[in-house]
């Protein structure tokens, strides 16, 4: 009867405001989990292909590097005996694998964790948000 004198709605009593907000923030909270949940499943996915394809190549990678190890030592076999020339190339691989795993410790340590970034920032995005309008609100009233 009051929307007939007011033209319009009555006004939510304050504990209506907050059953909806707290509807509306479980909702909002329900589905940036999702969006964090999504968003790391995609990465995930994305990081298991790329690592399949990273161990198929070193395979291959693999053969090939004995090959041409193969060729160096028979080379090297036509001006010392052949097990020195087996000895010295173990030996300067066995260097560069020493350096290789020197850097790729530093890497792995520079390394930060996934994060699911875009529900981060949205999750952040909200709070900031909801701050404001409670802060707002609290100085209308």
């Amino acid at each position: 009867m009051s929307e007939a004198f007011h033209g319009g709605p009555e006004p939510a009593s304050t504990a209506e405001l907050v059953r909806q907000a707290a509807e509306q923030i479980s909702t909002l909270v329900r589905d940036e989990l999702a969006l964090a949940k999504a968003e790391m499943s995609e990465k995930a996915g994305s990081a298991g292909r790329g690592v399949g394809l990273f161990g198929a190549a070193g395979l291959v990678s693999l053969y090939a590097v004995l090959g041409v190890l193969t060729a160096i030592v028979l080379l090297l076999a036509h001006v010392m005996p052949a097990w020195g020339a087996a000895l010295l190339v173990g030996i300067v691989l066995s260097l560069v694998a020493g350096v290789l795993a020197l850097i790729g410790r530093a890497q792995v340590r520079r390394a930060t964790p996934p994060v699911p970034e875009a529900a981060v920032q949205e999750g952040a995005d909200i709070a900031r948000t909801l701050t404001s309008a409670v802060q707002e609100r609290g100085h209308r009233g």
